[in-house]
């Protein structure tokens, strides 16, 4: 007995019941997206508080010209010029990258000691760190550019080179490891390890952390529907880093909001979820972008120091937060302008 094919009528209402629940799907999403957007801009209104301004805590993410011969006596000068009216208190020196194994070459930073040196000449209160870094990510022979935190000997030899790095002068070792899935345990092993060999040396340790997700479930969501699942970190995780950490600075640039408005209203709630999640012991600052590409995830015209310093600063007045060990960290001094530092001074340092 042939079968016989659907009737058309049939084939019709399938298509339509189909129909209505992507739309229905979309719809919803759409709403939701809406809503989200909208809260975030209503986020980013109000004034500040005059109290809410720097403590004096603040960072700036350094290249790696000072430790390779490239600058001079004449740029540290002008360094010194222009961190001494600043609450800069610490500075991350690219002293890197880590090998793909975890090893740091010493070659990386031949002019080391004479930075070090006039750091301390030029800025005496000023904390020099070794900014290392890397991309990783699990071994694949197609990307061998990655450095695999999975394997043990790796975290070994990065433990390794913080200590190396302290050893060599510096104040301290700023880790700056991306991307970074959520509830990565081998990084919470490296930074516990890590810290224990700072302390030891009377240095610190610091983070560039992601973000952290602006609304439940995102991360959840994401992992379900096989996106990025390093955009954003859960709470809990942050809070995990955090508290392995003398300092942790959230990297709240490269949002993808395409409007002052939403971009600020995004950095505010990225304080108060910062506030809310870093242990009080440790150092909590968000990062201000001090640079200037032009991509689908950082729009320049939206993404301005100004906007960013003036964002955090109503983070800090709608938490009711007097925090002292917070801070901003300005990425980075190569690509800055002298707008993004006029900004700076006007709308953190509340200097005319």
């Amino acid at each position: 007995m042939t079968e016989r094919p659907p009737h058309p009528t049939r084939i019709r209402r399938i298509l339509r019941v189909a129909f209505a629940v992507v739309a229905s799907f979309a719809v919803a999403v759409l709403i939701v997206v809406i809503g989200v957007l909208t809260t975030l801009r209503l986020q980013y209104t109000g004034s500040p508080g005059e109290a809410d301004r720097s403590r004096g805590r603040d960072a700036l993410w350094l290249g790696h010209a000072w430790l390779d011969g490239r600058k001079g006596p004449a740029d540290l000068a002008a360094l010194g010029d222009r961190l001494r009216t600043t609450g800069v208190h610490d500075v991350y020196v690219h002293a890197g990258p880590l090998e793909n194994d975890g090893s740091l070459d010493p070659a990386r930073y031949p002019q080391a000691p004479w930075f070090l040196a006039g750091m301390r000449t030029a800025l005496p209160g000023v904390r020099v760190q070794a900014w290392l870094g890397n991309v990783v990510g699990p071994a694949d022979p197609a990307r061998p550019d990655r450095l695999d935190l999975s394997r043990g000997p790796n975290r070994d030899r990065v433990v390794a080179s913080a200590a190396q790095a302290l050893d060599a002068g510096f104040d301290g070792v700023h880790f700056d490891l991306e991307p970074m899935g959520d509830g990565n345990t081998d990084y919470l092993d490296i930074l516990g390890r890590a810290r224990d060999a700072a302390h030891a040396r009377g240095a610190v340790l610091s983070v560039a952390a992601h973000q952290i997700e602006p609304a439940g479930n995102l991360v959840d969501l994401a992992r379900l529907g096989g996106a990025d699942r390093t955009k954003w970190w859960t709470p809990g995780y942050f809070t995990a880093i955090a508290s392995r950490v003398d300092q942790i600075a959230v990297m709240a640039y490269d949002t993808w909001m395409p409007t002052r408005g939403l971009f600020g209203g995004y950095v505010t709630r990225q304080t108060e979820l910062a506030l809310e999640h870093t242990p009080e012991r440790t150092d909590l600052l968000i990062g201000l972008p001090f640079y200037h590409d032009d991509t689908i995830g950082h729009h320049e015209n939206a993404e301005r120091a100004g906007t960013a310093a003036r964002a955090v600063r109503i983070g800090l007045d709608a938490a009711g937060s007097d925090r002292r060990n917070f801070g901003v960290a300005l990425y980075v001094d190569f690509a800055a302008t002298e707008e993004d530092w006029a900004a700076y001074h006007r709308e953190w340092m509340r200097q005319p």
